[in-house]
């Protein structure tokens, strides 16, 4: 189970609304929050470039602009896409960051959640290295509850996400290969912060 961190914990953990624990590489790909922006949503994402490849370094470079896009054919149909998420989980857990929480990050797209539009406005996004159907590694889901939790200790997160739910029908992931179940457990926060359709009759009610 993943506890919440005390006040204490927490200062130490943060730079600013940069994770010390996480390996930095700034992305150019951020702007400001809107005035009065309550950061209460986590996005989980799912990402690997090539599809499907993992350990490429790729990822990092899109976020930071530095993808050299005649490397790999797939990188033709995303070229001069600017992009970024403020964490990247590699699939042995490996944690990256590349924009301050407290900045807007652009990985939400066109989206709505909880009565709200523009998700990047109020949200952190979360990628997990890995690819939509498929599943994930114990070190991923370890590592992202332990962020979860560190991120609550410093933001008022109510609501934890996949992009399919908060842009349906226009994204997919992290997608059927996710264990929320998993997460929920980690986690032990209450049910309600998350998609109704995560909460499994696995869960215990909370």
């Amino acid at each position: 189970m993943t506890t919440l961190p005390d006040e204490p914990a927490a200062r130490t953990l943060w730079d600013a609304g940069w994770h010390r624990n996480a390996l930095r590489q700034p992305s150019p790909n951020f702007g400001p929050r809107p005035h009065g922006a309550g950061i209460d949503l986590i996005v989980v994402h799912s990402i690997s470039l090539p599809p499907g490849q993992y350990g490429s370094g790729a990822v990092q470079q899109l976020f930071a602009n530095t993808l050299d896009w005649d490397a790999h054919p797939y990188f033709q149909s995303i070229r001069g896409l600017q992009v970024s998420s403020h964490f990247f989980i590699e699939r042995d857990g490996t944690l990256w960051q590349f924009v301050d929480c407290d900045q807007r990050a652009w990985h939400a797209g066109q989206s709505c959640y909880r009565g709200r539009a523009q998700c990047n406005d109020d949200s952190i996004g979360i990628e997990l290295e890995g690819l939509e159907g498929r599943t994930f590694e114990p070190a991923q889901y370890e590592v992202l509850a332990r962020l979860c939790a560190d991120l609550a200790g410093r933001y008022p997160v109510a609501h934890v996400a996949g992009h399919e739910h908060i842009a349906p029908g226009r994204k997919q992931d992290p997608g059927p290969g996710f264990n929320w179940t998993q997460l929920q457990n980690l986690l032990a926060w209450p049910l309600a912060r998350f998609p109704i359709e995560t909460r499994g009759a696995a869960n215990t009610i909370r």
